[in-house]
């Protein structure tokens, strides 16, 4: 049985970025689930646009295109741009859905003696939807809700390793909680999550690499990641995937047996046994692209850069394992 359709007025409203970007794509797929395609969006910015530009946006189109009109900083608002935004939700035109991000604090609009005007118009006119970002004594039942959308109703005591594995940060607990139903196929016990997070932070780097050049972007990610949520050196890792890439550069082209291979190339027999069969499925411009991936990221994560060093490095794994793949 279909559900209702989607509201055409929606008010995303909290400072939880995750959250508020989880919303904005939960009513776009909604509405392509109502009218069999993804709508097309344009996202403005409250905070420059100008009213001639709004009213253009929200205009009806000759074709009755489905389309989807995002507000962000809509906490920055002045009160002409306000009468507007709200009068444009009362007649918006059929196939259009219009959607006002408004970043603030739980606390913050708590404490206000009056709601912004904009958020209570919104709020009766479609739906809101609250992104504030947690507490620490809600992140339990947050991560029990997370579990429920996967259709897994998890005991406290997974829940509470969850938490200690990963953190509070919820980007990240949603991605562990789905790869561990994914790898558990939904039985997500205690065990399971021991063992998915047991002895992650002592995993050997040429573990990631092999997955890496391997082609098996899931796992030498996730892994990769996991290691550096316990604390992996993201340079030790890097080390790893450059010692792989250069022997894959050094043997995908090359042909012979182990040990003749091993004297040409410098590398020790048993590494050449293990990693010829992956290196022929490399090609040579897979091969140029990793060594030139594999200087930048030596760059990256010794800070000389200014990225990230643990996203430079997963971003890394995952770009090597794509060219494996």
């Amino acid at each position: 049985m279909k559900g209702m359709p989607a509201s055409p007025v929606h008010l995303i409203v909290g400072d939880d970025e995750f959250l508020t970007e989880r919303a904005r794509r939960t009513i776009t797929k909604q509405i392509a689930a109502d009218t069999g395609q993804t709508p097309e969006m344009t996202t403005l910015r409250a905070s420059e646009v100008t009213e001639s530009e709004l009213a253009e946006a929200t205009s009806p189109s000759l074709f009755g295109d489905n389309r989807f009109i995002v507000v962000t900083d809509a906490e920055k608002v002045g009160k002409e741009l306000t009468g507007l935004l709200i009068n444009c939700a009362k007649q918006l035109a059929p196939g259009m859905t219009l959607v006002a991000i408004y970043s603030v604090t739980a606390k913050t609009l708590k404490n206000k003696k009056k709601q912004p005007e904009l958020v209570t118009a919104f709020a009766k006119l479609g739906e809101r939807h609250d992104a504030f970002s947690l507490y620490p004594n809600e992140l339990g039942r947050w991560v029990t809700k997370e579990f429920s959308r996967h259709n897994v109703q998890p005991t406290p005591d997974v829940v509470n390793a969850v938490l200690q594995g990963v953190g509070s940060d919820l980007r990240e607990l949603a991605s562990a909680v789905s790869q561990l139903v994914a790898d558990t196929g939904g039985n997500v016990t205690m065990q399971a999550v021991q063992e998915y997070y047991s002895g992650v932070a002592e995993v050997a780097n040429w573990d990631i690499a092999d997955a890496a050049v391997a082609g098996k972007t899931n796992t030498a990610v996730a892994t990769c990641r996991r290691a550096l949520q316990l604390g992996a050196s993201p340079v030790a890792i890097a080390s790893a995937l450059a010692n792989k890439v250069s022997a894959i550069a050094r043997l995908y082209s090359a042909r012979g047996d182990q040990y003749s291979l091993a004297k040409q190339t410098g590398l020790n027999p048993y590494v050449v046994k293990l990693t010829q069969p992956v290196a022929r499925r490399w090609s040579g411009r897979a091969v140029t692209e990793a060594v030139i991936l594999i200087d930048e990221l030596d760059y990256d994560v010794k800070g000389q850069s200014g990225k990230d060093p643990d996203f430079a490095v997963e971003s890394a794994v995952r770009r090597i394992a794509e060219l494996a793949g």
